[in-house]
């Protein structure tokens, strides 16, 4: 490993080396009920024997009559495509070459099989046609499909591959056309279910609901089958995607597959000026000095860092595939590790490819193609390889910043070593709080659990157009309405009362010539804007609404398959970005102002003098400036102003509140406090994903001395989606240990005044000032006494390391506190105990239904996350 990385030995920076153990694998004899040609097919592939698991899920599908439905859980290649497609081949071929009935009952079956991705369902294709089952048409049905084909597909294919967006615009609408298939459909299988969380996940689970009440008009009663990577309580999860009851749906978790071991290393990348900081542990340097922000410190790109490793490991023609959360990002590796290629080996960078979302349909194709013959040495991706594509070979994975999940980063981590050999993979920190923590604690990457898939249906954001849509579908009637929630009837009136249904004796009725489905985009932010290059006037690509403000103004970088291009206009009316052909030496980044107003409290606690609230808030926020950063070393080159229009959110969010007195007690002073709050609501941001299954870039906070609603200092971390997707509830929930490792970053961080490692964060709209590094470790200190978890003089212990004579950071602190909402609630006057903190100071000298249609002018990037737990299965 250290030779293919073109080491000696481990560096400095490699925090951490953990080994993943092999495992040896468990089979079981074909079921009896399988039918002999379907088990031939896999015979003939390879597949003497399946596993034991696959064979308990499958059985469990093939024995329910509909009534029951089955999740296979288990860690990556652990072989669940043959779980699910033994007993949907099985029904497929029996019904085509063994029954046979008379009239509507002729006995053919069919199955719906759906992805998050096309990437997916492609992979999935090529699989199932691999099998070679004579009288099965398995067919793809998603955008690239051709119109032509459409019509065959309706109506003789039997298994169809499809994604939840078709099934909302094309399928469920045209049910009428699809009654054929409908009337037959058997199964349902749902692949990589645990990627359906947040808002995403609310709107498929209700697209899930419109069809099994379709498949109910038909007589159908499929039976659902989920795929999923290792969670946290897989069957009650599953079941609120489907709308099923808990007790309706088993998990399968233990998986009997061979696993060949894996080295991970985690890898903190060095600080470019090692002479600013006083840092034992940072390794030397050659890269050339740069400062960041404010002049704080700056690590290694992480970008350069996994750049250089692609480079290393496709000299020694190791396979590798680096996963990175950003388009520009995968891009952006891939364009830098071919320039490294061109210096050592020319010919070889051909050999180094990138693949995200927004390609056009030919070129993800060939690069699907090249991925699995081995021509490409190494691909940059986004999530869109994360999924179960069968990529069998790969033999290293580099995770560019710690993906926000540990399903994720279990699922990124298993693509290598997949026939079982053995493997390595290197998470490389980014700049980023919750990067630092988890290189710093490894033990909250291994040792815990994963996490709870959590989305919430009843958003009222969510559920409403999709309730018209059902209308349109089918009239709603009463006796449907507990398939959606409780809350169903009360938004119904509302959408009587605004004239989108009407209501007669038997039900609700969608009355308009539009299509009730265009009313939601399942991945958010209405229909993507179309990127045109200006001097050919071609499409080369396209980027979603909520995007568009802070990836897609006038002055940003766009990058793609290689290219640059430089953003000459956005255009939200005709839904067009221009670009023009460019070569920068740097990228861009956007940058935003906030104001929240509270509007309602939900739920409230009062620790110690502290007050902490979740509730519905009000946010206004604006791009207002980009800044241009170097390629390498991330230098600040400038910062340009922008004018676009501001956005409006209705959100929920969490909060706190603290009285003067309570930071004075410990050790902070009167002018520090700004900076003070706004350090500590960067850092809180940034370790929010890990307690929600959430990322920075969809949360969103503001800190003030002085909140008009709370009249007292406040913290405000809110989520990025109207009406909430649970982040910040979820952070409620689990505040105390939220906290506790928001501490631990800062108090690990080797910088002295604060950078993007702790304190920085890269969307701040005040340029990153004030920021106090050391007030916000009191503060939060702080926080942690009053609630109880810390005694006075373990926070005065803990702040012992940040204490240090020097470090009031002059001058970094005295701007003016940021602005907020003005609201029409005040809150009542409150009144302080003395605080149980200042021991620390020893250590330092209404409910209104939203409108339908979300404007493209509404602010889409925070997050939020939320679980409610069905009473029954209407079904």
């Amino acid at each position: 490993m250290l030779e293919q990385l073109g080491l000696t030995e481990l560096p400095a920076q490699v925090r951490h080396v953990r080994t993943l153990p092999a495992q040896e694998a468990q089979t079981s004899p074909w079921p009896s009920w399988a039918h002999p040609a379907v088990v031939e097919a896999f015979q003939s592939l390879g597949v003497d024997e399946p596993y034991l698991h696959q064979v308990q899920a499958a059985t469990l599908a093939h024995d329910s009559s509909g009534s029951r439905h089955v999740i296979l859980a288990t860690g990556t290649a652990s072989g669940k495509s043959l779980a699910y497609q033994l007993p949907v081949l099985d029904a497929l071929y029996r019904g085509e070459h063994e029954y046979q009935g008379t009239g509507f009952d002729t006995g053919r079956a069919t199955a719906l099989y759906l992805s998050p991705t096309k990437a997916l369902a492609a992979d999935q294709l090529s699989s199932l046609r691999a099998l070679n089952l004579p009288g099965i048409a398995v067919e793809a049905y998603d955008g690239d499909t051709p119109r032509e084909d459409r019509r065959f597909i309706r109506e003789r294919a039997h298994l169809v591959l499809a994604n939840p967006d078709m099934l909302h615009h094309a399928i469920l609408p045209n049910h009428a056309r699809w009654a054929t298939f409908l009337r037959k459909l058997k199964y349902v299988v749902v692949d990589e279910a645990h990627g359906y969380r947040g808002v995403f996940g609310a709107h498929v689970s209700l697209v899930v609901r419109r069809l099994r009440r379709i498949c109910r008009h038909y007589g159908a009663t499929p039976v659902f089958i989920g795929a999923s990577a290792t969670s946290a309580e897989p069957a009650e999860s599953f079941a609120r995607l489907i709308g099923s009851r808990p007790q309706a749906v088993t998990a399968i978790t233990r998986s009997a597959a061979p696993r060949g071991s894996t080295q991970v290393l985690l890898w903190e990348p060095e600080f470019t000026e090692p002479d600013t900081v006083r840092d034992r542990l940072a390794a030397p340097t050659r890269q050339p000095a740069g400062a960041g922000e404010n002049g704080a410190p700056v690590r290694k790109s992480v970008i350069s860092q996994v750049a250089e490793m692609m480079a290393d490991l496709a000299v020694s023609r190791t396979r590798t595939i680096a996963f990175i959360k950003s388009r520009r990002g995968a891009e952006a590796i891939a364009q830098t590790a071919g320039h490294y290629l061109d210096e050592v080996e020319p010919g070889l960078s051909e050999r180094i490819a990138a693949y995200r979302a927004g390609y056009l349909p030919e070129e993800r194709r060939a690069l699907e193609i090249g991925l699995r013959r081995g021509h490409i040495l190494g691909i940059a991706s986004t999530s869109a390889l994360e999924l179960g594509i069968d990529i069998a070979g790969l033999d290293a994975v580099l995770v560019a910043g710690w993906p926000g999940t540990r399903a994720s980063f279990y699922q990124q981590i298993g693509r290598a070593g997949r026939a079982g050999q053995d493997s390595f993979a290197v998470l490389i920190a980014s700049e980023d709080p919750l990067d630092t923590y988890l290189v710093h604690h490894p033990e909250d990457i291994f040792d815990q659990g994963v996490e709870k898939t959590v989305f919430d249906p009843h958003n009222p954001y969510v559920l409403s157009p999709h309730l018209c849509a059902a209308a349109a579908e089918i009239p709603l009637r009463r006796e449907e309405l507990p398939i959606f929630g409780t809350s169903t009837e009360r938004l119904l009136e509302s959408l009587v009362s605004r004239g989108y249904l009407r209501q007669r004796a038997t039900g609700w009725f969608w009355t308009h010539p539009e299509q009730a489905s265009d009313l939601v985009n399942l991945r958010g932010g209405g229909a993507p804007l179309h990127i045109v290059e200006s001097d050919t006037g071609s499409v080369i690509g396209t980027m979603d609404r909520a995007q568009s403000h802070s990836q897609g103004h006038p002055g940003a970088i766009y990058t793609h398959q290689g290219k640059t291009f430089l953003v000459e206009d956005l255009d939200e009316e005709k839904g067009v970005i221009t670009v023009t052909a460019a070569n920068p030496d740097y990228y861009t980044q956007a940058r935003d102002v906030t104001e929240v107003a509270v509007l309602a409290t939900e739920k409230s606690l009062q620790q110690g003098q502290v007050s902490l609230n979740f509730g519905q808030v009000r946010v206004r926020s604006q791009v207002v400036s980009y800044q241009k950063k170097s390629l390498v070393g991330q230098q600040v080159l400038g910062d340009e102003p922008l004018e676009l229009e501001p956005q409006l959110l209705q959100t929920r969010a969490i909060w706190w509140s603290m009285p003067a007195s309570l930071l004075q007690a410990a050790g902070i002073h009167e002018k520090d406090i700004p900076g003070v709050l706004h350090a500590a609501e960067h850092a809180a941001i940034g370790l929010l994903p890990l307690v929600a299954t959430c990322d920075r870039w969809d949360i969103g906070g503001l800190s003030t001395a002085f909140h008009i609603d709370t009249e007292l200092p406040t913290i405000f971390v809110y989520d990025g989606h109207p009406g909430g997707a649970g982040f910040a509830e979820r952070g409620f929930e689990r505040v105390t240990h939220w906290l506790r490792a928001t501490l631990d970053t800062i108090l690990a961080c080797e910088c002295e005044l604060g950078c993007p490692s702790c304190v920085q964060s890269p969307k701040c709209g005040n340029r990153n000032e004030p920021l106090h590094k050391k007030g916000a470790a009191q503060l939060l200190a702080s926080l942690l006494v009053e609630a109880g978890e810390l005694t006075e003089q373990q926070g005065a212990d803990l702040l012992g390391a940040v204490a240090q004579p020097g470090t009031d950071e002059p001058g970094r602190s005295s701007n003016p506190n940021r602005t907020t909402a003005p609201n029409r609630t005040t809150a009542p006057n409150r009144t302080t105990a003395p605080g149980r903190a200042s021991a620390l100071s020893q250590a330092s000298t209404p409910d209104q239904l939203p409108p339908l249609e979300q404007s493209h002018r509404e602010l889409t990037v925070t997050e939020s996350l939320t679980g409610h737990k069905d009473s029954g299965d209407p079904f």
